[in-house]
């Protein structure tokens, strides 16, 4: 018997997508990447049995092919790693945002929400909050991430205690973990918190937008000391929660795109081993000033670039560093268990995976959706804080997110070779909505962005593959890995 006649190749589903050099970038929706010359792929797709040995037994491990004989190990093990990239999706929800207060000291030009410290009425109330909680204790997700925003929640410390003690100590906890952060500038935090945060292993996150005069442009304070008052922040939480206590992002503007190497090496001064070169977000307050702080998706990505080869260097230098927002895009293509990342989910996942429950009373599918709420679009409310959970995910607009979200009907995504490891956004689309109508996916920034953050880590790892490059490649595996996703929600 032949060994042609022994292995009859079969080919499983995978997309491709064209590299800037002319090879080809097949990806496996579960977590595979293969990079090959265009007439070895149309030889995969039409010939299988025809590939060198040597690399049909790599397409075979890869999950691009597999036997026409029975192999049943092989098909448990490809539905083992389908279930785990569609677990977040398919979940109960895991991530809960609470939004104690929008009271925040600063007045950033591109912030989406926040109110000054004494406006009224911008704030949960207790009772709110504990119906919150409630709700929360009712998902059947075995390990719970409660993380409060703002504003900045700090100024309502007492509705952040309220919110922990209920979790920590609520009947229907049943052991499970509970990870604990707050986002905040970190101004008002005190000693007094810190001691109280030790004893739930809280978690900070906080902003800093690179060095202090472009922090301080970006974030204003009427005494002009942003920078200087959240590393303080930060270095009494390093003192009394630990040197992992603290992460950081930082938001892109048009008066950050010249100034990649400089956020970069501001980030390694301060010993934080991440940095998300995150874009601006165009929802609420910030959409008015997008004319005068945005910037093109080309910019950006040629600002991301740079901020990335300065990771690297660094990396190359000894210094340990990861940029963040590669991480979650290398997850998906490259990693067999998925981290997540709420916005990188097929089909979509607001309002199923992730549930917000504002200061205004209502619970919303996403953050995004609480802050389209804020200019006046309420249509992503899926009820009143306080209603049951089923009813939350069985309601009218979880039903439309779950529709509109579905890449498979979207004729915008039904091609793209990113269609396993992304969706469409509705938020984003209603965001655009012009004349009652919202955008379509590919016009959205959801679409623009994601896709144009796929395109640069598929040539990145081609090329890092091409040249040989097996340093880079582990580290960018390490990025991959969900452990390495603390800090990104």
């Amino acid at each position: 018997m032949s060994v042609g006649t022994v292995y009859q190749a079969k080919v499983r589903p995978f997309e491709t997508r064209r590299l800037e050099g002319g090879r080809w970038a097949c990806l496996s929706p579960v977590g595979e990447v293969a990079f090959l010359d265009a007439q070895i792929l149309e030889l995969l797709r039409t010939a299988p049995e025809e590939v060198d040995g040597d690399l049909r037994q790599c397409l075979k491990a890869k999950h691009f092919l597999t036997s026409s004989a029975s192999t049943p190990g092989l098909d448990r093990l490809y539905a083992s790693r389908l279930a785990e990239k569609a677990a977040t999706a398919a979940g109960p929800p895991a991530l809960h945002i609470l939004v104690p207060t929008l009271q925040c000291a600063h007045s950033c030009q591109y912030c989406q929400v926040s109110r000054a410290l004494d406006a009224q009425g911008f704030s949960m109330s207790q009772n709110e909050m504990l119906a919150a909680c409630d709700t929360i204790m009712a998902s059947a997700a075995e390990t719970l991430t409660v993380e409060f925003q703002g504003g900045d929640p700090l100024n309502r410390f007492d509705l952040i205690q309220l919110a922990i003690e209920a979790l920590a100590h609520h009947p229907a906890r049943q052991g499970r973990a509970i990870r604990f952060v707050i986002a905040s500038t970190l101004h008002q935090l005190t000693g007094q918190m810190c001691s109280y945060l030790r004893q739930y292993d809280v978690k900070l996150s906080t902003s800093i937008d690179g060095p202090a005069w472009l922090h301080n442009k970006n974030r204003p304070l009427p005494t002009r000391d942003s920078y200087a008052r959240t590393l303080q922040g930060i270095e009494l939480a390093r003192a009394a929660l630990g040197p992992d206590s603290v992460s950081a992002l930082m938001t892109t503007t048009h008066h950050s795109i010249e100034y990649a190497e400089a956020i970069v090496d501001e980030y390694v001064a301060l010993g934080l081993q991440d940095v998300f070169i995150r874009p601006l977000s165009p929802y609420g307050f910030a959409k008015r000033n997008l004319a005068y702080l945005g910037y093109s998706t080309q910019d950006f990505m040629r600002f991301y670039k740079r901020a990335v080869d300065r990771v690297l260097w660094w990396n190359g230098q000894g210094v340990a560093i990861r940029e963040a927002y590669a991480g979650l895009i290398l997850n998906k293509l490259i990693s067999s268990f998925d981290a997540g990342y709420v916005d990188l989910q097929s089909p979509n996942a607001s309002g199923r995976a992730v549930l917000v429950y504002n200061y205004d009373g209502w619970v919303y599918p996403s953050d995004e959706a609480r802050m389209l709420a804020e200019t006046g679009d309420t249509s992503f409310r899926m009820g009143a804080i306080g209603t049951p959970l089923e009813a939350l995910l069985s309601c009218d607009v979880s039903s439309r997110i779950a529709d509109q979200g579905d890449a498979s009907g979207d004729p915008d995504c039904s091609a793209c070779a990113f269609k396993s490891h992304c969706a469409p956004s509705p938020v984003d689309a209603a965001a655009l909505a012009q004349g009652g109508h919202a955008a379509p996916t590919r016009e959205t920034e959801h679409c623009r962005r994601q896709t144009a953050m796929f395109d640069f880590w598929l040539n990145r790892l081609g090329d890092v593959e091409g040249r040989g490059d097996t340093q880079t490649a582990d580290l960018l595996a390490r990025w991959a890995q969900p452990n390495s996703m603390a800090g990104a929600s």
